[in-house]
C-alpha cells in the first residue's frame, strides 16, 4: 500500500513549515543585543558598598574608583566608575566619558534622592531611618541610561 497525502494534509504541512520558519526568523531578530551604549538600554552600573568593615561612612571626599569601594561597577563608555562623599548622606557618583541623562538609585535599608549633574555625575541622597548609629553598614547601587526615543 502506497500512501498518498490528501490535499488538505500537504497544504496543513507546508502552514507548518512557514509558521515554525517565521517564528525561528523573529526569534533570532528578538534575542539580538542591543548596540553598546544604546539609547534605552543600561549605561552604567554602580554598587557602592564602601570598603569592608568600615561601610560607605568613610568614602573620600575626592572621586575615587578604588573597587574596595563597590561590588559591582560597569560603565558602557569603558571610562571609570567613580564615587566621593560631599556630606554625611550625600555622594556624587561619576561613569566617566558616559552621556547617560537619566538614572535611579536603591538604597538598602534607605529613603534616597537622585539629581543628574553635568558630566555624568549623579548626585545621590541617603537618609536612613532611625538616625547615625545605623548608617556606617548602608550600601547602595545607581543604574544610569538614555531615554529610547520614541
Amino acid at each position: 500500500m502506497r500512501f498518498r497525502p490528501s490535499p488538505a494534509t500537504a497544504i496543513a504541512a507546508a502552514a507548518l513549515f512557514f509558521a515554525l520558519g517565521g517564528s525561528a526568523l523573529a526569534l533570532s531578530d528578538a534575542v539580538r543585543p542591543q548596540p553598546r551604549c544604546a539609547n534605552g538600554a543600561v549605561r552604567g552600573i554602580a554598587a557602592v558598598t564602601g570598603e569592608a568593615g568600615k561601610g560607605i561612612a568613610n568614602i573620600p571626599d575626592q572621586f575615587s574608583g578604588n573597587r574596595s569601594l563597590f561590588s559591582r561597577t560597569f560603565n558602557c563608555a569603558g571610562g571609570p566608575t567613580e564615587v566621593r562623599r560631599i556630606a554625611f548622606g550625600i555622594y556624587e557618583v561619576r561613569f566617566a566619558g558616559n552621556a547617560a541623562a537619566s538614572a535611579t538609585v536603591s538604597g538598602s535599608g534607605a529613603e534616597s534622592w537622585l539629581t543628574p549633574m553635568p558630566g555624568g555625575v549623579f548626585r545621590v541622597g541617603l537618609h536612613v531611618p532611625g538616625g547615625r548609629t545605623q548608617w556606617r553598614r548602608r550600601s547602595w547601587s545607581s543604574r544610569c541610561s538614555r531615554p529610547r526615543a520614541y
